[in-house]
């Protein structure tokens, strides 16, 4: 249960809703909309183990689970509605061991943020537009906007002001925070001397901040001198390709990737950053026939870490930006046309030797991440076996 969510408009529901969701359930539901639209959800039905809310309990976040506010907790009651104050919302189902209960459903949808200012996170640089007008309306020249290095200029067209904030450059701080690893800038907005009435100088802050599974987007303004809040998610850049040998020169560029049954494949994760500060390995890969479902017939080749199938292995690697490894076509691929593959990258702050990309098997829960330790979710595929190999039809 749980899992991504990026239509813009969908219904979420405990697992076996209507009927009686399971014992110690923990599903937890990452919702993310277009930039600069916000997440409504609605409850429309709640049946759960009532009073406290102390065994069977639903919580919805303003953004990731792990380093968002909390907007509400509840089991019961009247059926609520949420808006998030950015294009993300975490919704998380928790039952306990003892009694079961309908459960609920939740309609979302997202609508407009409707600001003046937004950003994007890009794999290299952040990416900020202020409206000329918003700033006339509040006495600003859209000429007088400068970063912490004034040497960086941004693009002024006539309904515009465009920043394109280097991650290493033009004066941006990096540092970790908590479980983020924070890329942040100021822009200033300097009052016109000829305005008459007493105006302080805007600090626009601007920061980019790498969360469990996604960039974080934030603008926020110092000095109690403007009303400007702007959250924007988004989801690393990162992609995972076949080769034919383990010397990775040539990709494999064919889809499906028709194989061997014992054939051995190469695959190398890529990760899609200026930061040169960023290491990323293989916690989990998981095989499945159906790549929207890698729970009813999977086959874990490794998982937080540690290998499952026998033939997994990983490569040197000439970056910390990649990850390469190996395994052989197994058994798995003899009982389906079709299999796809689902491998969670761990990205950290390289050096950070007290990380899981450093410290390598570990049985730790799915969630627990260090203080700048973040995961990413690829799928790849299909695989299928070459034609004097079909399936034999068996269903696993």
């Amino acid at each position: 249960c749980g899992g991504s969510v990026s239509d813009p408009s969908g219904v979420l529901q405990s697992p076996n809703y209507p009927g009686n969701y399971p014992n110690d359930a923990d599903c937890v539901w990452e919702i993310q909309v277009e930039n600069n639209f916000r997440v409504t959800l609605t409850f429309r039905d709640i049946v759960m183990q009532s009073r406290t809310c102390q065994y069977d309990y639903i919580e919805v976040y303003d953004g990731p689970l792990h380093s968002s506010p909390l907007l509400g907790r509840f089991c019961s009651g009247s059926f609520p509605t949420y808006v998030s104050s950015s294009n993300m919302m975490s919704v998380r189902f928790h039952s306990d061991s003892r009694f079961s209960f309908r459960g609920f459903q939740a309609h979302y949808s997202s609508i407009p943020a409707g600001h003046n200012t937004t950003i994007q996170c890009l794999p290299d640089y952040m990416h900020v537009v202020v409206s000329r007008d918003y700033l006339q309306s509040q006495g600003y020249s859209g000429r007088r906007v400068t970063l912490n290095d004034n040497r960086c200029r941004p693009t002024v067209t006539p309904r515009e002001v465009v920043f394109n904030i280097p991650y290493n450059g033009c004066g941006t701080i990096q540092e970790e925070n908590n479980d983020t690893i924070n890329y942040s800038n100021t822009i200033r907005v300097a009052s016109s001397g000829y305005i008459i009435k007493r105006k302080k100088n805007i600090n626009l802050h601007v920061s980019c901040k790498m969360l469990r599974k996604s960039w974080q987007q934030v603008v926020y303004t110092a000095e109690d001198t403007m009303d400007v809040d702007e959250y924007q998610f988004g989801r690393y850049n990162m992609n995972i390709t076949f080769y034919e040998s383990p010397a990775f020169q040539r990709q494999v560029r064919a889809s499906p990737y028709y194989i061997d049954l014992n054939q051995n494949l190469y695959l190398q994760a890529c990760l899609h950053s200026s930061d040169p500060n960023l290491k990323v390995v293989v916690d989990t890969c998981v095989a499945a026939p159906d790549p929207r479902d890698f729970n009813t017939l999977a086959y874990y080749l490794v998982r937080n870490g540690c290998p499952r199938d026998s033939s997994y292995a990983t490569y040197y690697s000439p970056s910390s930006h990649f990850a390469r490894f190996k395994f052989n076509a197994f058994e798995f691929m003899s009982r389906h046309p079709s299999v796809y593959l689902k491998c969670q990258m761990l990205v950290c702050r390289l050096g950070d030797y007290s990380s899981h990309c450093y410290r390598g098997c570990s049985s730790r829960p799915k969630r627990d991440t260090s203080s700048a330790e973040e995961q990413v979710d690829v799928v790849v595929g299909p695989l299928q076996l070459r034609g004097g190999d079909a399936p034999s039809g068996s269903t696993g």
